[in-house]
């Protein structure tokens, strides 16, 4: 067994990036892509967990995640994942709050 190693405050942001030019599916247009990105330390080591989603996502995982998974062990991927989802219950069960707990829990990997 590994010894436990805490997670320390994880660094979120967001940027939007410019397209070449205007890009399309044949359902929507659009002309910027939004990342968001999730850096997570622990033991020395860093993961970094990213998804495309608007800018609001970021500000939702620091208010809602990061409480609740910092100091946690980062070896113990599904009980910061169920804490994670606890956390988001009451934000709503589509869009962004359940794929925000994807992003935290696949950055500690590695570590």
């Amino acid at each position: 067994m590994k010894d436990a190693v805490s997670i320390e405050r994880p660094a979120v942001s967001a940027y939007t990036v410019p397209a070449d030019a205007p890009e399309a599916d044949g359902t929507f247009a659009w002309d910027t892509t939004t990342v968001v990105i999730a850096e997570i330390t622990a033991g020395g080591a860093t993961g970094t967990g990213w998804t495309y989603a608007p800018a609001s996502v970021a500000a939702l995982v620091d208010e809602q995640l990061t409480p609740v998974i910092m100091g946690r062990d980062a070896h113990d991927v599904p009980a910061a994942h169920e804490a994670m989802t606890k956390a988001v219950r009451n934000t709503g069960r589509p869009g962004a709050p359940p794929a925000a707990p994807s992003r935290r829990s696949t950055s500690p990997c590695g570590i």
